[in-house]
């Protein structure tokens, strides 16, 4: 992991001289690498796969019913959360139902294309819009698909995160491309698959001075869509999923900065955690806020992604593709080096050593 963000680093300050056919050589070479091996650091790619089987080989409902329901399922072997329920959007629940009619270990190669091709498509997405935004394209881009928790986590996890943040980021360049109704749309997907993925969206609708209206036309259509798809499919209990999702601050990972703060200072957690997310809702407001008066939008939703990672007391590796392309179109050294600095400080999460 070291020598692979040493690496890293290298890559980021030679882009551009190294030109751009080597760069995305050396991206695509070391993701389809990470997406050939079996599922690395974690069991929750085999988790998506039970919950779709759940449902369409069982009939269980899977924001209901959690994996030990069907402990003879093939999938359940390799579950490593077996007594909780889904917490994961209905978009991305209902789009893996297909799975569930291939032998589990397609369906998990399966997802592993998938987390590899989003994480592609996000960095040449990056790309893309970083010209745009003044920032040098090559250097965006490997900053979001070379980073060691992107390869080894979001590709050689398997993790779905690749594909919210592919969503959310479309949002983000559906607006800045003046198409307001599909940025609505695709941030709405994206809470649909992982809410932090849209964190972007409150910012997006207050910095541009046109379009909100269509904006948040094209946000109402899409969640009237997923929410009657999911009413279909679910009843009400997929909403149980956002409650899940915020049960995430009552649990605490080892190496979260407010949990490793409290254990270096020997202060309780309970309110270290409380006064982090404290410090982070007065962040979010002041950041709302000079948005609101004119302050670069996306730099402040990169800031906004940078300080839920920092405040949050459940903090896994893989989530740092949140930040990733947010910081790598910021325009903004010092948050840049921050994500840096976390990337190194995560480098051993999650290694059984």
């Amino acid at each position: 992991m070291w020598g692979g963000f040493a690496a890293y680093l290298g890559v980021l300050l030679a882009a551009p001289s190294l030109g751009r056919r080597a760069v995305w050589a050396i991206v695509s070479v070391l993701v389809v690498a990470f997406a050939a091996v079996p599922p690395v650091l974690s069991h929750d790619v085999h988790s998506y796969v039970d919950y779709a089987r759940l449902a369409v080989l069982h009939g269980l409902n899977p924001y209901v019913h959690p994996p030990s329901a069907a402990p003879g399922d093939p999938a359940y072997a390799e579950v490593t959360w077996t007594a909780a329920t889904s917490a994961y959007g209905p978009l991305f629940t209902l789009a893996t139902y297909p799975l569930a009619w291939l032998p589990v270990g397609a369906a998990v190669a399966v997802l592993k294309a998938v987390g590899a091709a989003s994480l592609l498509a996000l960095a040449a997405l990056v790309a893309r819009l970083a010209a745009a935004r003044g920032v040098q394209p090559l250097r965006a881009a490997a900053f979001v698909a070379l980073n060691p928790l992107a390869l080894v986590h979001v590709v050689g996890g398997a993790h779905n995160d690749g594909i919210a943040m592919l969503l959310g980021m479309a949002g983000v360049g559906a607006v800045l491309h003046a198409r307001e109704a599909g940025a609505g749309a695709g941030f709405v997907a994206a809470l649909a698959v992982k809410a932090p993925a849209a964190i972007a969206a409150p910012f997006a609708l207050l910095g541009p001075e046109r379009g909100r209206g269509r904006f948040l036309l094209g946000g109402v259509l899409m969640l009237a869509t997923i929410g009657l798809a999911s009413q279909a499919a679910f009843g009400l209990h997929w909403l149980d999923a956002l409650g899940l999702a915020g049960e995430s601050q009552n649990r605490t990972s080892h190496m979260s900065i407010p949990i490793a703060a409290a254990r270096l200072t020997g202060l309780d957690p309970g309110p270290v955690r409380i006064a982090a997310l404290v410090l982070y809702a007065g962040l979010l407001a002041h950041l709302l806020a000079r948005t609101w008066q004119g302050s670069d939008w996306i730099r402040a939703a990169a800031w906004a992604s940078l300080g839920l990672l920092l405040a949050s007391a459940w903090l896994l590796p893989w989530y740092l593709i949140w930040s990733l392309p947010l910081a790598a179109l910021s325009r903004d050294r010092f948050l840049q080096l921050l994500v840096l600095a976390l990337t190194a400080y995560q480098l051993g999460a999650r290694i059984p050593l």
